[in-house]
């Protein structure tokens, strides 16, 4: 099954939970909602044959380049990124992409995607660098802690918009 076929088979199935695809790109990937992100990844895992999640990692857009801008067309946002492979059929590669807005009507503030981490087991390790790191809350995730960060550091050093301490524990961070 060519990138093309399998985008429009997750399209047909999933309706609206897929928001775009893209055949082409270097690594043919589809834009996902949220809500539908679980179930996506589970028929790629079960149906499809993409036994492996090889990366999951978050991007900050916050100042994207004006020319990047006018060509995409969006606005600031948080995506999260999974990158998958299959064992059976070596070379096979896929990626699903989850758009968040960059702040949320939750308690703190954190956009929230429900946790793959029980799709596939690597997801958990990534997605608590990803909230560690990015603030992105993973619903229904078994241990969403800090995983680099000391538990009382304040905030998400790879936003785009954080401001590192002058000091931490009487240490010099800048």
């Amino acid at each position: 099954m060519t990138a093309a076929e399998l985008l429009a088979t997750l399209q047909t199935r999933f309706g609206p939970g897929i928001v775009s695809t893209h055949p082409t790109a270097m690594d043919a990937y589809a834009v996902v909602a949220p809500d539908s992100l679980v179930a996506v990844c589970m028929a790629l895992r079960d149906e499809f044959g993409f036994d492996l999640l090889n990366d999951l990692c978050a991007v900050d857009y916050l100042e994207p380049d004006a020319k990047k801008l006018a060509k995409a067309g969006f606005e600031p946002h948080l995506e999260v990124v999974y990158h998958l492979s299959s064992f059976s059929s070596p070379g096979r590669r896929f990626t699903l992409k989850v758009t968040l807005p960059r702040t949320a009507e939750t308690a703190d503030g954190l956009p929230e995607v429900p946790s793959a981490s029980g799709v596939w087991k690597t997801a958990d390790w990534h997605e608590r660098e990803a909230y560690d790191l990015l603030g992105i809350r993973f619903t229904g995730h078994p241990n969403l802690t800090r995983i680099l960060l000391a538990d009382d550091w304040v905030g998400h050093p790879l936003r785009k918009d954080y401001e590192f301490p002058l000091e931490y524990h009487d240490i010099r961070c800048r």
